[in-house]
């Protein structure tokens, strides 16, 4: 999820398309042994897609026959792959689906109904998180939170102290990675992770980038501000420069300036943290974000559901899909393989079981979410049809303003009014 390059107008018009092909589907079907096997897509680092075949293995132990075929990606090519497979009628049987993109499929009658799976021990938000006029159409797999993740390491070679996380502000933020910068080969920060560092500015302000409504929350002068804040940072050297900056939009955990080590501090959600410590060779540690009060609890920080297991409507097995999403979400032994890479578990008997098996960076993404427990604000509204281009127009005016070649006013009013036409 980390600056990602999102599906354009050609993914949306591929999930238009699926009007014209009854729904989607796939020619998935039982084999002279009498074997179904379903297709499975997920997006991830190495370590979740090897944990991931882990499932996989011991599902299939315990339903011979049943096969599960995975297809992996990157986050960068996913979502056009998966707009360009349900179009031409060839989806996969089982989509790991991010919020953003929920309502899009759902909308459109390409998602099963998953009402009859178990949820009774999930929170009740983790239900609804999934939950459209369709029913239950994702089923969230654990939750997690934006955080700033810090390299210790770089931090000492610096010669600066970790923040004070409880009431650091932005102005801390920016003298810390420019002293950073200042002090060692690398940056002080990477630029943002869109659409949570625009979610954070607004929420810190008692505003949202879309309402329950399906609207947008903000005004233009928001933007201006925040863009404004972006734009000191660069100008300071805290963050790199635009080109640095375009660069890192695409990479995922393991090769992005995080995990590679090229910046000391890097918005990502929890769940990515142990995919960030193994390729960086470090342990990272997540801090609140900045916020704007300089009190506790200032960052205005929410839950989040990490994403969730959906399924497509024309599934020929529907009975099977729904059988290997319940062993993804309730089993404890496909919990205790996942640990907290989806999130800390939705299922709260698994997830008891997964947080007292957790070490490393598992561990600290966990202490980190217990310990911000009490600080928690409103969660965000459930995304509106459209919210899924948000993020790459937030990208891609940010890069404007990054370049020069729009003023910041120009820029947010110009993004302002594409939102508004990308939501209605």
């Amino acid at each position: 999820m980390k600056f990602a390059r999102l599906a354009k107008f050609t993914a949306a018009a591929s999930i238009a398309a699926l009007a014209l092909t009854g729904c989607g589907g796939n020619g998935n079907a039982a084999d002279a042994n009498g074997d179904v096997t379903l297709r499975f897509s997920w997006w991830g680092s190495e370590s979740r897609s090897a944990a991931t075949q882990k499932i996989i293995d011991a599902f299939e132990a315990k339903n011979p026959g049943i096969k599960i075929q995975g297809e992996y990606g990157d986050w960068g090519g996913y979502w056009d792959k998966l707009a360009t497979q349900v179009a031409s009628n060839d989806a996969p049987d089982i989509i790991q689906m991010d919020d953003k993109y929920l309502r899009e499929y759902a909308d459109r009658g390409a998602l099963l109904d998953l009402s009859d799976i178990d949820v009774s021990k999930f929170d009740e938000a983790a239900i609804t998180n999934g939950t459209t006029e369709d029913g239950v159409v994702g089923i969230t797999t654990g939750i997690n939170a934006m955080a700033m993740m810090a390299n210790p390491t770089l931090f000492k070679e610096a010669g600066v102290e970790l923040p004070d996380d409880k009431t650091w502000t932005w102005d801390d933020y920016s003298d810390i990675s420019a002293k950073i910068t200042k002090n060692t080969k690398v940056f002080g920060a990477t630029g943002p992770n869109e659409p949570a560092g625009f979610q954070f500015w607004l929420r810190q302000d008692g505003k949202s980038l879309t309402t329950a409504e399906g609207t947008l929350g903000f005004e233009p002068a928001d933007a201006v501000s925040y863009f404004e804040m972006l734009k000191g940072l660069m100008e300071a050297e805290a963050i790199p420069s635009a080109s640095g900056i375009a660069e890192d939009q695409s990479p995922g955990p393991d090769r992005s300036l995080t995990g590679t080590n090229g910046a000391a501090m890097g918005m990502w959600w929890t769940n990515q943290l142990t995919a960030l410590s193994g390729a960086s060779g470090e342990d990272l540690v997540p801090l609140r974000m900045p916020g704007r009060s300089g009190e506790a609890g200032g960052s205005q920080t929410f839950f989040k559901s990490s994403m969730f297991m959906s399924a497509t409507k024309g599934t020929k097995h529907p009975e099977e899909v729904k059988k290997f999403i319940d062993f993804m979400v309730n089993s404890e032994e496909a919990g205790l393989l996942n640990l907290a890479d989806r999130g800390l578990p939705s299922n709260l008997d698994v997830r008891k079981a997964v947080v007292a098996a957790l070490d490393g960076a598992d561990a600290r993404s966990a202490e980190f979410m217990a310990d911000i427990e009490d600080e928690i604000a409103a969660a965000e509204p459930v995304p509106p049809r459209g919210f899924s281009g948000l993020q790459d127009i937030l990208y891609r005016y940010g890069l404007e303003v990054f370049f020069g070649r729009l003023s910041t006013e120009d820029a947010a009013q110009k993004m302002y009014e594409e939102m508004k036409i990308e939501i209605s």
